[in-house]
């Protein structure tokens, strides 16, 4: 069997700062059947905004960018499930708004994006972008100690979701699991 895959993703400030907004995008993601490994609300700092999006830097649209995403918190997690980053990216939908309120309607970006700036969340393209983005914003995760320790009590489903927090918790005592959400 395969190992679950974790993905990044960031809901955005515009998003953070509706909570009805916030709290349908969090049920689009259990609903499809992501488990919510870390969660972290956290305001860019400029530093970390301008390292984020480095490979932007030349675009036009850098500093809207940088800007917007230093305007508010920020709501970080790292996911699990089957093909987590390209089903993270489907759910999303792309990029440019416009588009994908006429391909992707029920997307994420479909349903709550304002523009491709604002465009409601990001999500990591790659493993290795999970890598780099989950060390920018979670330093203390070990990503392989995870999938050796904790990865399949994720996959057997010895979880409890704790809705309060965002965040599924694993059941140490595998006779107590409770059915998540």
């Amino acid at each position: 069997m395969r190992p679950l895959q974790l993905t990044f993703a960031i809901i955005k400030p515009h998003v953070v700062k509706q909570p009805l907004v916030l709290e349908t995008i969090r049920d689009m993601i259990l609903t499809s059947n992501f488990k919510v490994v870390k969660t972290r609300r956290h305001a860019f700092t400029l530093k970390e905004a301008e390292l984020f999006y480095e490979e932007h830097r030349n675009k036009f649209f850098y500093n809207r960018l940088v800007t917007f995403m230093t305007s508010g918190p920020s709501d970080f997690y790292i996911l699990a499930r089957d093909d987590a980053i390209k089903e993270w990216r489907k759910l999303m939908g792309p990029t440019k708004v416009f588009k994908t309120q006429f391909e992707a309607p029920d997307s994420i970006r479909g349903q709550f994006g304002l523009s491709d700036t604002r465009n409601a969340t990001h999500g990591s393209d790659s493993p290795e972008s999970v890598r780099k983005e989950v060390g920018l914003f979670f330093p203390h995760f070990d990503i392989e100690n995870w999938y050796q320790e904790e990865e399949p009590k994720f996959r057997a489903n010895q979880l409890e979701f704790i809705r309060e927090f965002f965040i599924h918790k694993v059941i140490e005592d595998a006779r107590t699991v409770k059915k998540t959400e």
